[in-house]
């Protein structure tokens, strides 16, 4: 245990969210994505997890994790398939998590799921949760932290 840090961050998540730089993409998935396949893909190449649902891994991650304000796009959904224009509630916590993380509203682009996928190939790192429930996916690109005063 460490005083300050969110005690479901485990050590291999810690030091990747450490070692991410600026504009590096962190994807948060659900279980049904094909996180394995995909993680392998990325500048970490093996697969995170965190065994907790996706609001909770959301708001422990940005509890250290700065989002990128120099971009429209730092924050992503994956959209649903079914229901484009539908936000489902898991997209909705974790848009609460990243709201309250910032200190203001901070909107999730939709992002179609193909597309979404080709943009996880990309990123840095891939974190599965625990997450059962459907199109709970998301992309939150790494900002930076500005100097001391």
């Amino acid at each position: 245990m460490l005083k300050g840090i969110d005690p479901i961050l485990n050590a291999e998540v810690l030091g990747t969210l450490r070692a991410m730089g600026h504009g590096d993409d962190l994807i948060l998935c659900d279980l049904n994505f094909p996180a394995q396949s995909v993680a392998q893909r990325t500048g970490l190449g093996r697969l995170l997890r965190i065994d907790a649902p996706m609001p909770r891994v959301a708001r422990a991650v940005l509890s250290v994790y700065p989002i990128d304000s120099f971009v429209d796009d730092a924050a992503a959904r994956m959209e649903r398939s079914d229901a484009p224009d539908q936000i489902p509630d898991v997209q909705r916590e974790v848009q609460a998590e990243i709201d309250a993380a910032e200190g203001r509203s901070w909107p999730m682009i939709a992002i179609e799921r193909f597309a979404f996928y080709e943009r996880a190939k990309q990123a840095y790192a891939v974190i599965q949760t625990g997450e059962r429930r459907f199109w709970g996916c998301v992309a939150l690109r790494k900002g930076v932290l500005p100097p001391e005063a």
